[in-house]
């Protein structure tokens, strides 16, 4: 296996702080790593010494001759109105088929390759991104947060991609559920010091805990050692019949050592608002229809989320999940039909674009004093703050100076110290780090009210949701299975999809041919009679299938009941691929039987 890059004691520091101190690592060809650590530990500005943007102030990146990387660009490369296709052809120099063809795996087709980029999402535009690395064929890609902002199904297109993709891969990552997915081996930055663990990233952050809980007992036990030891030698050190002894027992002292533990970092400790339960329905859409004046993005929508539920709204990037959001908390006016909320709903908010709207010229501790329900002490908002990390001088900070981390946490925790029984949180782990999530999940789950939330993290929204609002198609529902059950469809439409590729490849592809230009032979020549039956059979059985997928799409569409839903969802999973089967098999007889006409 090539070594195609190796770390050695790197050194880099800003002012007073060290990211990395003398740290080492060596990455192989073929091998996809996950690189993980804390917000600011480093991670970035290890991935612009690699790509040669960034100096070590000592240490050496010692790179192979054929190493070409690729890196998933976060700004903008293209050009003022050119299409997908253009800037694939422009920016990888491969003929426009080529381009198509790769911009295919990702699903950028028709509109979405011949239609300018300007009018793509941030989701679809990543999409073209990474086709465009692809066509570059480098060995190494380095993916910086590649989920963010991303829809389900783009995130898992894209571990698609990976899991597909044979060379190398280093990917920087908050989401677990995409590491798990993507990466066999997992790189830490902690300290300034890389730790390459040979396994995925649970297996590693189990490793890490046992690891230091055997590193605590072993250190008891050499602690309890030492105890025992300078208590015999303060005993018998004095006596000329023992000191021979004592003085072996110093020795055996001085050897006796214990392992350094780095003190924990610390870590958010987020409470939710204390509420008092509450029965029947929180909030109800009927006949809604949302959009920006006139121009409905989805309509027909009836809705009824019940006190005490924690419901996930889903959905691809740009059908809606914001805009219904938006339109049940009334900052965006319906374009028609009505939202009612529950008698005693109090509503708290926390929006994508909330923490850039901070008030810059006061402090944290003036900012959580004003939004702080009335009556909050002092005590009690500095507790507050302190359980987001704002402690000691950092409660006197501006928030003119704050991180984008930092303004997040801010929010959240004027959010916490309110008194709502509503929480109405749109993409609320977007420049949080792991560890504030994990905490904002436990808060969830012991809060009492009501939750309504958009997310694109997938380990968040597991844990987190009770129930699973779907837009699409320009209307929203209730679904009926739960998220790990959405997640399971959105995954077989996507291999349906690259199912349905692969058998259209197949038959533009044709018969072989040979040298001559005429068409080979079967090795076995085949019944045309016996085919042309097979496949009048197979067309008889397809349309059979294809009306047992519309009646239980419709079903599904009706269903109320969470169990016969997942019931239901389970039949079309295996209909739908019964379906998929037969008309790759219909193509396959179509090809042959096409191949003997020539």
């Amino acid at each position: 296996m090539a070594v195609l890059l190796q770390i050695r004691d790197a050194v880099k520091s800003f002012g007073d702080q060290k990211l990395l101190d003398e740290a080492s690592a060596t990455i192989y060809d073929g091998v996809k790593v996950g690189f993980v650590g804390r917000n600011g530990a480093g991670k970035s500005t290890l991935l612009k010494a690699l790509l040669a943007e960034e100096e070590l102030d000592s240490g050496e990146i010692i790179r192979n001759p054929k190493l070409r990387v690729g890196y998933l660009r976060q700004h903008d490369p293209f050009l003022p109105g050119e299409n997908a296709l253009q800037f694939l052809m422009r920016d990888s120099g491969q003929p426009d088929w080529k381009c198509g063809e790769v911009a295919g795996e990702f699903e950028i087709k028709g509109a979405y390759l011949e239609g300018p980029i300007s009018a793509l999402s941030g989701g679809w535009q990543t999409r073209v991104k990474l086709a465009a690395l692809l066509l570059h064929e480098p060995n190494l890609l380095l993916l910086d947060e590649p989920t963010n902002f991303l829809d389900l199904r783009t995130q898992i297109l894209l571990e698609h991609f990976l899991k597909h993709f044979e060379e190398a891969c280093l990917i920087v990552s908050h989401d677990r559920a995409f590491l798990g997915a993507t990466c066999t081996q997992t790189l830490d930055l902690t300290r300034g010091k890389l730790t390459l663990y040979p396994g995925p990233i649970e297996d590693y952050l189990q490793y890490r805990d046992d690891r230091r809980e055997h590193d605590e007992r072993a250190n008891a036990a050499v602690v309890a050692k030492q105890k025992q030891l300078q208590k015999f030698i303060d005993k018998n050190k004095a006596r000329a019949s023992t000191a021979t002894r004592a003085k072996s027992k110093e020795k055996q002292l001085e050897k006796l050592q214990t392992v350094d533990i780095a003190a924990d970092e610390p870590t958010p400790n987020m409470r939710a608002p204390i509420v008092t339960p509450r029965q029947g329905p929180a909030v109800r859409c009927m006949e809604l229809a949302i959009g920006y004046g006139d121009y409905a993005v989805a309509k027909g929508i009836n809705l009824e989320i019940d006190h005490g539920q924690r419901a996930a709204i889903v959905g691809d990037n740009g059908q809606g999940k914001t805009t219904l959001l938006r339109t049940i908390v009334d900052s965006l006016p319906p374009v028609s039909g009505e939202v009612r909320w529950g008698y005693g709903c109090e509503i708290g908010v926390y929006a994508q674009h909330v923490y850039s709207s901070l008030p810059p010229d006061q402090t944290v501790l003036e900012y959580l004093d004003r939004v702080a329900k009335p009556g909050t002490t002092t005590q009690e908002v500095l507790a507050g703050a302190g359980a987001l990390l704002f402690r000691g001088g950092h409660v006197k900070k501006k928030v003119s100076v704050l991180s984008g981390g930092e303004r997040a946490r801010l929010c959240m925790a004027g959010l916490l110290l309110g008194t709502y029984n509503v929480l109405i949180l749109d993409e609320p782990g977007n420049h949080l780090d792991v560890e504030t999530v994990e905490s904002l999940t436990s808060a969830l789950l012991n809060y009492k009210g009501t939750v309504i939330f958009t997310s694109h993290d997938r380990h968040f929204m597991k844990n987190v949701a009770t129930s699973v609002i779907e837009v699409r198609d320009g209307s929203a529902r209730n679904y009926g299975g739960d998220y790990d059950a959405y997640v399971y469809a959105v995954n077989k439409e996507i291999e349906q999809g690259e199912r349905e590729l692969a058998a259209a490849r197949k038959k533009l592809a044709g018969p072989p041919v040979e040298k001559l230009g005429k068409v080979a032979k079967p090795a076995v020549v085949k019944d045309e009679r016996a085919l042309r039956k097979e496949m009048t059979n197979l067309e008889r059985t397809i349309a059979k299938l294809d009306q047992q997928k519309k009646d239980l799409n419709a079903q599904l569409l009706q269903s109320t009941d969470p169990k016969k839903a997942l019931k239901l969802h389970e039949e079309l999973t295996t209909v739908t691929e019964q379906l998929s089967n037969s008309e790759d098999r219909w193509c396959e007889i179509q090809a042959d039987l096409e191949g003997w006409d020539v």
